[in-house]
């Protein structure tokens, strides 16, 4: 696959990503940033660990900025620590070009990545199961396009939900 077309398919994945499944997805390119920073270590690669450290840097504090305190209570206190121990911790992986606080930090973050990515699937199921439900009735599928009526022929609206799944 082509540059071009991975790029398209990675911007079709996010657009039409569920809440859930988007942060999912933080978490998951967060955890293979800084499995790629570890890879570089063990490579030699300074600039590639130093490039891949940051993105999962920036991952975080994203993560982190988009934390509603208010609403989000001691749940959003807690990963507010654990995004500032995280962030601090990665500093050490470019000061000392060691691999072990990427390894502590994806062991902290995996298990929120895991309940975030049950949460999607469950979410989308949903999504999925109300589609099922608010198509119509009957299916117009059997005849050819000649033989059906107009009401079969005009859309029925009846719910305002329009899901794609």
């Amino acid at each position: 696959m082509n540059e071009h077309a991975a790029r398209a398919y990675g911007n079709q994945q996010v657009n039409t990503a569920s809440p859930a499944k988007m942060v999912f997805m933080l978490y998951e390119k967060c955890i293979s940033s800084l499995n790629e920073a570890v890879r570089a270590i063990e490579s030699g690669n300074i600039e590639a660990r130093c490039n891949a450290n940051c993105k999962a840097q920036e991952l975080i504090a994203h993560l982190s900025n988009t934390l509603d305190m208010k609403a989000g209570g001691q749940i959003a206190q807690n990963l507010e620590e654990l995004f500032n121990f995280s962030m601090l911790h990665l500093m050490e992986v470019d000061r000392n070009n060691d691999p072990k606080p990427a390894h502590d930090v994806i062991r902290l973050l995996s298990p929120i990545r895991d309940s975030w990515a049950q949460l999607a699937e469950r979410s989308e199921g949903e999504l999925r199961q109300a589609a099922e439900l608010a198509r119509p009735q009957g299916s117009i599928i059997s005849k050819p396009n000649s033989e059906k009526s107009e009401a079969e022929t005009t859309p029925q609206h009846k719910s305002g939900l329009s899901i794609s799944a």
